[in-house]
């Protein structure tokens, strides 16, 4: 199969590698402001909010530690299916713990309420969230996302991280992706 060139199968970009890093620095000096002395934990789910912890840990202007779980709702598909299995667990003990789950987007909701309730029965003592992107026409549980970045629209989103088919997450953009790209499902 051959794999064309990256920008010949973006349609536009949505959000701007400049306007990412101003959300990312403008969200990381709240949360270093709110978290300071509280020795929070990052949590990220793989793959696709490893760029956005990435940039956003090293925004922060106080001590963190990070860690990952890995999740499945997908599949190789674009819709999610609604059953979250966990693929990787985190290796951290989170009881007692100032979480801030890290996110690039945030959907449906269902993996993140989820997520935010395993947390809780596992003892955190606070969980809180960050989304990079919201795409509130899609919103079918309500989660409150404390730290807000860019509400986009109903459009099918690549790029920091996110992906078709675990290609375009290499990105330094946010980009939407030609239909003929994925029209193919």
């Amino acid at each position: 199969m051959q794999i064309a060139d990256v920008q010949d199968q973006i349609d536009h970009e949505l959000v701007s590698k400049a306007q990412i890093e101003q959300k990312i620095n403008e969200v990381a000096a709240q949360v270093s402001e709110d978290y300071r002395g509280k020795d929070p934990l990052l949590v990220a789910v793989l793959k696709g909010a490893v760029n956005t912890l990435a940039a956003f840990s090293q925004a922060l202007s106080i001590p963190v530690q990070m860690d990952f779980m890995s999740l499945s709702s997908y599949g190789s598909g674009t819709t999610s299916s609604g059953t979250v299995t966990i693929r990787q667990d985190l290796s951290t003990d989170v009881r007692g713990r100032h979480i801030l789950i890290v996110e690039d987007i945030v959907d449906s909701g269902r993996t993140l309420a989820w997520l935010v309730e395993e947390l809780k029965r596992r003892g955190a003592a606070s969980v809180e969230i960050f989304a990079l992107l919201q795409k509130p026409s899609r919103r079918e549980v309500d989660v409150d996302v404390k730290y807000q970045g860019y509400e986009i629209p109903d459009e099918f989103v690549v790029g920091f991280g996110l992906d078709y088919d675990e290609r375009f997450r290499n990105l330094d953009s946010i980009a939407v992706l030609k239909p003929e790209v994925y029209q193919g499902e």
